[in-house]
């Protein structure tokens, strides 16, 4: 699985990266996490809020930051 978080780095983004990290490591699940700074390439997945979170290239949240228990579900796929 791969978890993409999409920003430019802002504090926002760090921390829905920290939130997405810790999501991954108490639900036990195999992830690799990628950032993805490049604006062109934000925009190319249809993200136009950061940050963003993505699970293997489909966009489930942007704009906002989720709570480590949202992404939890995210990754267990209830939504």
């Amino acid at each position: 699985m791969k978890v993409q978080i999409l920003g430019t780095g802002c504090p926002k983004c760090k921390l829905l990266e920290e939130h997405a990290r810790q999501a991954i490591a108490a639900s036990g699940i195999a992830a690799e996490v990628e950032k993805v700074t490049s604006v062109d390439d934000i925009m190319e997945m249809g993200v136009m809020m950061t940050p963003a979170l993505a699970i293997d290239g489909t966009v489930k949240s942007a704009g906002r930051v989720l709570s480590v228990e949202q992404i939890s579900e995210i990754l267990k796929g209830g939504k």
